[in-house]
């Protein structure tokens, strides 16, 4: 985030664009923030073993990795297409 962040303001696109790179990296901080709450909750429910908690936790991880490709396709559709 750190490296992308004025990436996405430096890099020579229109606002629409510009705001879809910035809401792509707000959105993976958000949903990382979320599943670590859930992974939190369920780890101060108990430290034995619950297929339900396994699976609240698998989920909540499973957000994040859509995420994560759903902001890569962002950045990899936009992103080169500015510089050339």
């Amino acid at each position: 985030m750190a490296i992308l962040l004025p990436v996405a303001l430096l890099v020579d696109v229109n606002p629409a664009e510009r705001a879809l790179l910035l809401l792509s990296l707000t959105l993976v901080l958000i949903v990382e923030l979320l599943n670590t709450g859930i992974e939190t909750v369920v780890d101060r429910l108990g430290e034995e073993f619950h297929e339900l908690s396994g699976k609240a936790k698998d989920l909540g991880s499973a957000a994040v990795l859509l995420v994560l490709l759903t902001a890569t396709a962002v950045w990899l559709l936009i992103v080169p297409a500015s510089l050339f």
